[in-house]
């Protein structure tokens, strides 16, 4: 059974509304979109047929057309000839035709109105298929990115990486238990003589720069009272 009964349920429908109410709406948007499909293929066959016996109507009314003028001028010639009878026979025929061209004009308008409506059927049916397929890619997309965030959020919490995570918070716990170890071992060492040598001589340039500055400046730095 499908989901529209008639193109006018499809044309007047809300796919929002309908997809709202599905509970598998990835299911019920393909079967919206092969039903339009279905239906437009059905609509543009009938038009074909509707626009085919348009024609064959224009050419019976062209025909018609021709006729009731051939009457009117065999009329005339009648009259000109002075065979009142023959005019009047030749009148009857013409509103006959006249009649019959009638009738096929008013069943022109009706075929013309008709495909006029069956035009914008379709121009409405197929904003409607575009819709559809737009809400159909707009789901498939968001259906993979889903799948490929659940797939992330899957491997995110898997016992393999917690682990290594731990094994890697061991790694830098024992590293770090080493650098103390050695800032550890240095405490409370005595300077070496070699230790002492470089302090010495760092005292000696501060001493040596200080003089210079002092120089430089015209020894004008008094020194301080002793307390």
């Amino acid at each position: 059974m499908g989901i529209f009964s008639r193109l006018a349920d499809i044309v007047n429908s809300n796919i929002n509304a309908i997809l709202d109410r599905a509970e598998d709406p990835e299911k019920i948007i393909r079967l919206i979109i092969q039903e339009m499909e279905d239906t437009l293929v059905e609509v543009r066959s009938s038009a074909v047929r509707t626009i085919a016996e348009r024609k064959e109507i224009e050419r019976r009314i062209e025909a018609l057309t021709r006729e009731q003028e051939e009457w009117q001028r065999r009329a005339e010639l009648a009259v000109t000839k002075n065979r009142e009878d023959l005019a009047k026979g030749a009148l009857l025929a013409k509103a006959r035709v006249t009649e019959a061209l009638a009738g096929l004009q008013a069943q022109h308008r009706q075929i013309e109105d008709g495909l006029a409506k069956q035009n914008e059927d379709i121009a409405k049916l197929q904003a409607k298929l575009h819709d559809a397929k737009l809400r159909e890619r707009s789901m498939v997309a968001r259906q993979k990115t889903a799948a490929a965030r659940l797939k992330v959020r899957t491997r995110l919490y898997d016992e393999r990486i917690t682990d290594a995570f731990a094994r890697f918070e061991y790694v830098e716990r024992a590293l770090d238990e080493m650098e103390g170890k050695v800032e550890a071992h240095d405490l409370g060492r005595k300077k070496t003589l070699a230790d002492e040598l470089a302090g010495l001589e760092a005292e000696n340039g501060v001493e040596e720069e200080l003089k210079a500055l002092k120089e430089r400046l015209g020894n004008r730095v008094e020194p301080q009272a002793a307390r």
